[in-house]
């Protein structure tokens, strides 16, 4: 699985890829001694895909010498189980971690783990943030700051122009989002993308992540803000499972499991005619459909807006340099650098600021045929409401989407793999 995708919280068992992985080793428990002035000091940085840094790195070093700062990335999963384990035995850690939206109420919710970065003057940071992404990193007290935020997954909808042509479609991108206002629409284009019979094209990938994005627009998602599991109280998750599993009973879906090697080929295959595109899919689609300069595009998601993704930098207690971490905290996730990251990896900033800037508002990829991708981000960012998560939100979304999986590959009805999935969801605690 090539590293640069920025992923967002695996919905399908078959994405939970389980390989051992090595990395972190930001030292013991043991507690930090200061630098001494010109003292050679590495630094590592834990990730779980190309968050766009290492010309960053190779900058800071220009000012700091001293610094060697190594990379450790593994796979999605494996990088967030790693770090539950590497804190619950206080070793192994890197000295920054980056932590995906999925996972980040689980370690915030363990303060005595992670460095508060505000005894190094982060909380100067403040005002850099939209206030949500800012929130996310804090304790559940509010009282300590455990992580800076890097990106935010503002949705919209990837489609490919030649692919909807064959079928008879629109492929100018307004006259596009005009076809999906709502879901149902969605499906209702579906219906007549598939009559069209466009060989070797599903019209979409999979079920799961168009079951994150309606789920992610809803005013309360699996949680409520008490932190209730509300998966079988809430009418809009069940809303969002019906209609995802309406796309696998109409025949909609390619069954590609997101994040999956063969997920991977379809997009060079041309396997799939759409796909939910938050900002920092764009990247992945560069890389996966290096052939297909001209033939992706980008529209708005039907709901509108909505977010699936993001991650927070946080410094872990076993850090040896916690000082220096932080610095290099405090840079990666500075204006300008957000700016650059976005650019050269289509991670969207999570500081406001910049959607007005006219660098971002102006910038356009040739590969989705010069579409506005920082007007098109800049304003579903602005459209975002933030959503509650609780501490076992990403094991409650693996959970749905394991069901998600079960009907896709025809081993459940749809309300057999519910059953079974609200009797998963109440397993977890």
């Amino acid at each position: 699985m090539t590293p640069r995708i920025r992923l967002a919280v695996p919905l399908l068992a078959a994405a939970l890829l389980s390989s051992a992985c090595g990395g972190g080793g930001g030292g013991s428990a043991a507690a930090p001694a200061s630098a001494q002035p010109g003292e050679k000091i590495k630094l590592t940085v834990g990730l779980f895909g190309d968050f766009g840094f290492k010309p960053l790195y190779e900058e800071y070093k220009k000012t700091h010498p001293n610094i060697e700062i190594v990379e450790n990335v593994t796979q999605f999963n494996d990088h967030h189980n790693n770090l539950v384990k590497r804190l619950a035995t206080n070793a192994g850690a890197g000295d920054v971690e980056a932590v995906e939206v999925g996972y980040i109420s689980t370690f915030t919710a363990q303060p005595n783990k992670f460095v508060d970065l505000k005894q190094f003057g982060l909380d100067k940071r403040q005002s850099d943030y939209l206030d949500w992404k800012w929130q996310q990193g804090l304790s559940k007290d509010g009282g300590q700051v455990l992580g800076l935020g890097t990106d935010v997954g503002g949705l919209a909808m990837c489609y490919r122009k030649d692919l909807f042509k064959k079928a008879g479609l629109p492929t100018d991108r307004a006259e596009v989002a005009a076809l999906w206002p709502t879901w149902e629409q969605y499906i209702e284009t579906g219906k007549k993308f598939a009559a069209a019979d466009v060989a070797g094209a599903k019209f979409t990938d999979s079920p799961g992540e168009i079951f994150r994005a309606m789920v992610n627009q809803a005013p309360t998602g699996l949680y409520d803000a008490q932190d209730n599991i509300i998966v079988e109280s809430n009418p809009d998750v069940k809303k969002a499972w019906d209609l995802s599993n309406q796309l696998t009973q109409e025949g909609l879906t390619a069954k590609l499991a997101a994040f999956s090697p063969p997920w991977n080929t379809g997009f060079a295959k041309g396997s799939f005619a759409t796909i939910i595109c938050p900002a920092w899919m764009t990247g992945f689609i560069q890389e996966q459909a290096k052939d297909a300069t001209g033939k992706w595009d980008i529209a708005t998601v039907p709901g509108g807006s909505g977010n699936s993704g993001g991650s927070h930098l946080m410094v872990p207690k076993q850090s040896k340099h916690p000082k220096e971490a932080a610095e290099l905290i405090d840079f990666l996730t500075s204006k300008d650098n957000q700016a650059k990251v976005f650019k050269e990896e289509g991670t969207f900033p999570s500081i406001p600021a910049l959607y007005d800037d006219p660098s971002i508002q102006n910038f356009t990829k040739p590969f989705f045929g010069d579409a506005p991708i920082g007007k098109i981000y800049s304003e579903a960012a602005k459209a975002l409401k933030p959503q509650h998560l609780g501490p076992k939100e990403a094991d409650v979304r693996v959970a749905i989407g394991n069901g998600l999986g079960r009907v896709e590959q025809g081993k459940q009805t749809p309300d057999e793999a519910w059953t079974q999935v609200l009797e998963d969801v109440k397993k977890i605690r």
